[in-house]
């Protein structure tokens, strides 16, 4: 059989009969009602005069529906998920970057998106669940389109999904994805994992980010198997959502994983239930000691990736058992090609720093109407992702840190990530994350953020001489910031550029 490029194609999958989409509302949509569903929505999309090529903004909460709703409109049309949270001004800019046709919101939802509809002259569609079907089934309803709409089946080079960049350093740039290129993701990382049927998925990422799209949903559905999806991330809930949806594996950002760990000695009971195959940690570094946590607590390996948007999510991870695992490696090539490049797109050798770089079915066609990041992201034939590398011997990637992120003391360059690891080996640290504070002789100095391990707080002269002991001088955080909480963007993670003006009130 050929491999699927297709959703359309995908969801052939799975058993007419088999889950496909579940949550709290109760059963799961099965793959015979999720393709049918996929076709309703066609037709009632095309309704509205979209079809083929036409782009959807999509604002709705986590869950099964937002699951299954990217998957039915990705098989007929483009795709924008948005992050429901965002204010008017930020609806604005997306819908207006995007060149969005349309806007779909929850029948009931109170959203500024709306509003900045009818500003844009965007027709709004109205999802509801249906309180008749099973968890993920929902019906549309909105006004005629003016045109007829193109009712052909999308083809693999066809953009099922449009994503921006984080934009934390310059304007975002629309990152456009063909149904190849997720199809081909989702394939890759559910054969890094040997998802079967059996498997089943616990969703906690949010489904506007490539992590939970791919990496949790279609990855899923490539294999036939099944994805629970949480209303989003609650550490409070997360060990209930265990116990109800019964997953053999979870995948998470390393601060939502730190969050569930703080949690466990609460809910040893639930733990013990548990029948994890695995954990996956994506989309951030994990620390090993985290990493070291999460396997003695749930008694399971955890299994680190590397993905950015523009690859469709997955790029690297380390394998499953028995083959070898590397903490603080995000394991081997695990369906582009990755080479580490010099300034000359030339291979270094092993264990060298250099550009990880990638190139596959996966990866964007480019960044859209954005001829001068092109030209410069993929100089020399490959994708030039900004990160920082190794590869070793075997082919173990291990990422030193951003580009943009290295931080440049008086011409010494630090990796914020190496000063993090030496924090958090201290008993008073639970979380750290080092950044570059700007220094008017210097250009740049260390900076970190700490929340403490526990109720006792953290001296800072203290872990700034136990950071002493462990690394060079220049590399020494000048100033620790303790904290309650490291602020975080909307996907969980933390953003190391521009930290340091979040935290101005505390620096």
């Amino acid at each position: 059989m050929n491999k699927p490029e297709t959703i359309l194609d995908l969801l052939q999958a799975g058993a007419a009969g088999a889950p496909a989409i579940g949550g709290e509302q109760g059963d799961s949509v099965t793959y015979e009602g999720l393709r049918a569903l996929s076709g309703r929505t066609a037709a009632r999309l095309a309704d509205c005069g979209i079809g083929r090529g036409g782009r959807v903004a999509i604002v709705l909460p986590n869950g099964p529906e937002m699951a299954a709703a990217f998957v039915a409109l990705a098989g007929c049309a483009t795709t924008a998920p948005l992050n429901p949270a965002y204010r008017s001004e930020e609806f604005r800019f997306y819908l207006s970057d995007l060149r969005a046709d349309a806007l779909i919101v929850e029948r009931d939802m109170e959203s500024p998106a709306r509003a900045v509809a009818t500003e844009l002259s965007l027709p709004v569609i109205e999802l509801s669940r249906d309180a008749a079907g099973p968890a993920g089934a929902f019906t549309l309803a909105g006004t005629g389109g003016k045109s007829a709409a193109d009712t052909s089946a999308p083809g693999p080079d066809d953009i099922a999904l449009i994503l921006h960049t984080s934009g934390t350093t310059s304007r975002p740039k629309i990152v456009p994805l063909t149904q190849r290129n997720i199809c081909t993701s989702a394939r890759n990382i559910a054969e890094t994992l040997g998802l079967t049927p059996a498997d089943r998925c616990l969703n906690i990422m949010p489904l506007f980010h490539i992590h939970g799209l791919i990496g949790a949903v279609l990855s899923s559905l490539a294999a036939g198997a099944s994805v629970w999806c949480a209303p989003g991330f609650n550490a409070l809930r997360f060990f209930g959502w265990m116990t109800e949806a019964a997953p053999s594996w979870y995948s998470a950002v390393p601060t939502m994983h730190q969050a569930v760990l703080s949690r466990a000695g609460r809910n040893r009971a639930a733990i013990a239930e548990a029948a994890l195959r695995f954990i996956r940690s994506s989309s951030s570094s994990l620390p090993p000691q985290v990493m070291a946590a999460l396997e003695e607590t749930f008694g399971c390996p955890v299994i680190e990736s590397y993905g950015m948007t523009e690859a469709a999510h997955q790029m690297a991870s380390n394998p499953l058992p028995p083959a070898a695992r590397k903490p603080g490696t995000v394991g081997v090539a695990a369906g582009p090609e990755i080479a580490v490049l010099d300034g000359a797109n030339r291979p270094v050798h092993a264990g060298t720093i250099g550009e990880v770089c990638i190139r596959g079915a996966n990866v964007t066609p480019g960044y859209e109407a954005n001829p001068e990041a092109n030209a410069e992201a993929f100089a020399g034939g490959w994708f030039h992702t900004g990160d920082q590398g190794t590869l070793d011997g075997d082919g173990y990637l291990t990422i030193t840190g951003r580009l943009k992120e290295i931080i440049n003391r008086g011409g010494e360059k630090i990796s914020p990530r190496e000063v993090d690891e030496v924090l958090l080996d201290h008993p008073t640290v639970a979380q750290a994350v080092t950044f570059a504070l700007p220094h008017d002789k210097l250009g740049e100095e260390v900076a970190a953020a700490v929340v403490p391990a526990g109720d006792s707080g953290v001296d800072e002269r203290a872990l700034r001489d136990f950071a002493a002991q462990r690394l060079a001088d220049f590399k020494v955080p000048r100033r620790i910031v303790v904290l309650e909480e490291i602020p975080k963007g909307a996907t969980g993670k933390v953003q190391r550029i521009g930290l340091h003006e979040k935290l101005a009130n505390f620096l």
